[in-house]
């Protein structure tokens, strides 16, 4: 017994949190020293580490990861003494380190490094983009920043900027309307994205996360960048008594050069200019505040003149040719600010109030007159003519006009809070109350006159189409809260058992519906010689409607749509490894969704249309799989591949097929005889919902010259077999046609001009800079002609043509980016 006091006098205890610059626990950190590889261990998934020594020594106590700056420090203990030791840890910041780990592996959660995104050739130029090849995401749009998650829509997905959540305009009807996101990479520090089986925590939608926090800055610096689609400027710094930090970005944006390789040639005005500021209040050691305000202007004008389109088949190539009058104009401009206090009142307690304000103004003018032609060409060989018109199959005019008016306002406040009850368990909990306005006029009609003839067709008056005139105010309030305790068990053999669970709730005043999302994801790590982990999450995810919901394809509301249900189940595993002596990841996950009481939709390009009604049940299932990893040794490369089925089931499917006294199926508008004398019901079941994609394909790929390391080159692949579409008649069961797979390739070369950890031979201006670099972009480099939506049109016969709209082709960028 008195041997073993003595063992324990003899040893010292040093334990800790260890952080990151914004104060977010790190996992995965080796904590070890250099005198003895015998003493060493590892931060828990709440960056909490304990390590026992020999006392009496002086010892280096080193702490190190791939992705964090290795810090020494030395110590020396008393017999017996316990010490706390909390170093904050700088992330790298090189702009190809290579991040395998992850971030956190017990929950349904990876950690994307967001200064991957300056390597990335984006269209856009929106953070987004670096999610569009992540695990289980799809997109088949560059211009936009909507993407799909597991089946779900670009409604579906949650987004938060530290703490507060941001939305997506209301009216864009492509890609190219909706300018800049929120979010400026220039700003963020983590990126954290769940595609599904998500905490508690987080709020009531169906499919994702995307979870944004802003740097806080140690000094001063910034960056600067600017190219053919735009530039922004940031700058940072803190104060010399520590007390104020700040962060501002302005960006602005300019898509009038890859606008002019479309089919629709015409005069592009798109302008889209934002500014941030992101501030932080360190009053004291436990009491801080943060500001993060945005005010956003983007702005689409366009004055189309002609437009040429080629489709069909080889042995049916059809051209459609068009002159335009008028023009279309699209923009919206946001605010929004947000205050958060934070506050410690003991070291295991923390306290945070938000409270956020968000305004949208948007407007959609257009009057656009098209003339058309649609032309046979000449599919034999051996004439001479072979390509050209061989004939007209139709003409006529069209005429869209819309005056439509949307502005909303949110405020929300809100409390969350954590109890560090011990280093393997905590307890979080959250409350909110939200007040929403929604002013919304409608006013659009079109008009379709084909050879001479309105269609459709009357002999005493002139009928329009798609007439939608509205004027609705909508007045709400939500009320939610959350509880959520997170705890790690370990057994005998060291494997591990982490669980985390929790419930929230949900009320909103225009429904009267209180919801309950119970969710719950296990971690089982086994005590393995290969570091596999095992993750099973269920729950159920309520989606309460907000106003696009509400709102039919004739433009009034339903207030008594009810929120949408996802239960999910998804079993997922990783595995960190070595391969070629170097860092790799593997993510593996199978998921099962059943959708109740969903609400049925249709999409055009971007644009959401919803039917306003629970009716449909539905299901989304697949597998994913993702690889990270050194493909080339110190970049960072990654590549997905998912395959999905995703289907609905609604009463309003069923349709009946009429016949006239003579057998012949009446087809409204072509068959003489309209009077039925029979008819047959047809019950479709399962169909295809928009967002289902068989099979999808991201890569991100890095590599550079081992003579010439300043030279880089990186490649961003997207691939998807086609979505669903069908005429615009609004009738989903007949919406089951393929589109052509969405095939994209973008090549970025990089050459680094001035290196960061370059030496210093003279004084002089550019020892001021960090970095520069020049980017060589070749966006769409295979020059495919991606379909994202199709135009409608009939000839005399009343044949109707799909005319597919296409996607940018390829385009040459130049881009100069500076930090410092």
């Amino acid at each position: 017994m008195f041997g073993g006091l003595r063992a324990i006098s003899q040893t010292a205890e040093v334990s800790g949190y260890i952080r990151d610059e914004t104060g977010q626990a790190i996992e995965a950190i080796n904590i070890g020293v250099l005198e003895d590889g015998r003493f060493a261990t590892t931060t828990d998934s709440k960056g909490f580490y304990s390590l026992i020594l020999p006392s009496g020594t002086e010892w280096s106590l080193t702490f190190y990861n791939l992705n964090y700056d290795k810090q020494i420090i030395k110590l020396k203990l008393k017999p017996g003494e316990t010490k706390i030791l909390s170093p904050q840890l700088k992330f790298k910041n090189a702009l190809t380190e290579v991040n395998v780990d992850g971030g956190k592996r017990d929950v349904e959660m990876t950690r994307i490094d967001p200064r991957v995104f300056t390597q990335l050739p984006s269209v856009s130029g929106n953070l987004e983009d670096l999610i569009k090849t992540q695990i289980g995401v799809s997109s088949n749009n560059e211009l936009s920043s909507g993407y799909s998650v597991r089946g779900g829509n670009f409604d579906e997905n949650l987004v938060y900027v530290n703490d507060i959540e941001v939305y997506r305009p209301f009216l864009a009807r492509s890609g190219q309307q909706e300018g800049l996101s929120f979010a400026n990479p220039e700003m963020v520090s983590n990126i954290n994205f769940s595609a599904g089986g998500f905490e508690a925590r987080y709020g009531d939608k169906l499919s994702s996360v995307l979870d944004i926090t802003y740097k806080k800055p140690l000094k001063f610096g910034g960056a600067a960048s600017a190219s053919a689609l735009g530039g922004n400027l940031h700058l940072q710094g803190v104060t010399k008594n520590r007390l104020l930090s700040w962060s501002i970005g302005s960006r602005y944006r300019t898509n009038a050069y890859l606008l002019k390789g479309l089919d629709t040639k015409g005069e592009y005005r798109p302008r889209f200019i934002d500014v941030q500021s992101f501030l932080t209040f360190d009053i004291n050691p436990k009491f801080k505040l943060e500001f993060l305000g945005n005010i956003a202007n983007n702005q689409y004008l366009v004055i189309p003149a002609n437009r040429e389109t080629t489709f069909g088949t080889v042995n049916n190539a059809l051209k459609f040719t068009v002159f335009f009058d008028g023009k279309e104009l699209m923009q919206y401009t946001t605010f929004m600010g947000g205050l958060s206090a934070t506050y410690l009142p003991q070291p295991k307690l923390k306290l945070k109030f938000i409270t956020s304000a968000y305004r949208a103004q948007e407007e959609e003018l257009y009057t656009v007159q098209g003339q058309y032609f649609i032309d046979q060409l000449e599919a034999d060989f051996g004439k001479s003519n072979f390509g050209q018109v061989a004939f007209n199959r139709g003409v006529g005019t069209f005429l869209n006009n819309g005056r439509n008016y949307l502005t909303a306002t949110v405020l929300n406040t809100e409390h969350k809070g954590t109890f560090y009850i011990n280093p393997k368990s905590e307890l979080l909990w959250g409350a909110r109350l939200q007040a929403e306005r929604i002013d919304d006029k409608l006013s659009e009609w079109r008009l379709v006159d084909s050879s001479g003839f309105i269609s459709p067709y009357s002999p005493t008056a002139i009928d329009l189409q798609d007439v939608y005139k509205t004027k609705i105010q909508l007045i709400s309030q939500r009320m939610q809260g959350y509880v959520q305790y997170n705890n790690t068990y370990t057994f005998a053999d060291t494997s591990s058992l982490t669980f985390t669970g929790g419930v929230r709730a949900q009320y909103w005043t225009v429904n009267a519906q209180t919801v309950v999302s119970p969710r719950v994801t296990l971690a089982y790590k086994p005590n393995w010689k290969r570091d596999w982990l095992f993750r099973f999450s269920t729950g159920l995810y309520y989606q309460p409607p907000f106003y696009r919901e509400l709102r039919n394809i004739q433009g009034q509301i339903n207030t008594n749509v009810k929120a949408q249900q996802s239960i999910h189940f998804l079993l997922s595993s990783d595995y960190n490894f070595k391969m070629w002596k170097r860092p790799f990841k593997l993510i593996m996950a199978s998921y099962y969704k059943q959708l109740n009481a969903i609400i049925p939709y249709e999409v055009d390009n971007v644009r959401v249309r919803y039917f306003a009604n629970n009716n449909a049940t539905g299901y989304a299932t697949g597998l994913d799989l993702r690889i990270n990893g050194e493909f080339v040794k110190g970049v960072e490369s990654w590549a997905t591949i998912g395959i999905l089925q995703t289907r609905e089931k609604s009463p309003d499917n069923i349709h009946y097929i009429r016949y006239n006294k003579d057998g012949e199926k009446i087809v409204k508008g072509r068959t003489l005889d309209q009077v039925a004398t029979d008819s047959i019901r047809v019950d479709p079941g399962f169909i295809p919902r928009p967002s289902d994609q068989l099979v999808t394909f991201g890569l991100f790929f890095q590599d550079y010259l081992p003579k010439l390391p300043n030279c880089k080159f990186n490649i961003n692949m997207n691939f998807g077999l086609g979505l669903p579409f069908g005429p615009p008649n609004h009738l989903r069961y007949q919406q089951v046609f393929r589109m052509p797979p969405y095939r994209r390739v973008d090549v970025g070369f990089a050459y680094n001009i001035l290196k960061e950890n370059r030496t210093f031979k003279r004084k002089n201006g550019f020892n001021h800079i960090k970095d520069i670099w020049l980017f060589a972009e070749v966006m769409n480099i295979l020059q495919i002609n991606n379909t994202v939506s199709y135009t409608w049109l009939q000839d005399v016969t009343g044949q109707t043509y799909a005319i597919p709209n296409y996607l940018t082709n390829r385009q040459i960028n130049l881009r100069l980016y500076v930090s410092f």
